[in-house]
């Protein structure tokens, strides 16, 4: 198998690393700053009416940088002396990309609930509340952030392990 440029090779660690910040630092600013403020300082109304503002503004980047790390762990695996084909695990490395890569679907696929089912569940109970009376209706979007944020560090554990393998 070729290894891809050095040019391309180095590009397509940054930009790897860029979106995972984006896609990991997004998710821990929502499970560990902004879940717990929106609760202790703004009525039921005004937490789901802010947190679905935010998604909206959160989301594009999320699934732009969930693109991003798809492409550029491509290149990278194709670079890896260790990477010996798709599906074979022949090494520790393997093992650990293989388990990261499982994790990561389950980041996927909650992040597609949370865009495609939660959000517009919440947008619909902020048509349906009146005034103050609401029953928690940001607990469903904050245990799905916590998830994903336990999911995302998991995957920094993974990729933490195979580098050392």
């Amino acid at each position: 198998m070729s290894q891809p440029p050095l040019w391309a090779l180095t590009l397509a660690f940054w930009l790897h690393m860029a979106a995972t910040v984006v896609w990991i630092g997004g998710l821990f600013y929502q499970a560990a700053v902004l879940s717990p403020a929106l609760t202790r300082h703004l009525s039921a109304r005004d937490q789901a009416a802010l947190l679905g503002s935010l998604q909206r503004r959160f989301q594009p980047l999320a699934w732009l940088s969930l693109a991003v790390l798809v492409v550029t762990g491509l290149v990278q695996m194709s670079g890896n002396p260790n990477y010996q084909g798709l599906l074979s695990v022949e090494n520790r490395w393997a093992a650990a990309i293989l388990a990261k890569h499982l994790v990561i679907l389950l980041m996927v696929g909650a992040a597609a609930y949370q865009t495609w089912v939660v959000q517009p569940h919440l947008a619909r109970t902020l048509l349906r509340v009146e005034g103050e009376q609401a029953e928690r209706p940001l607990a469903g979007p904050r245990r799905l952030n916590r998830l994903n944020l336990a999911l995302a560090l998991l995957t920094l554990g993974l990729t933490a392990l195979a580098r050392t393998a």
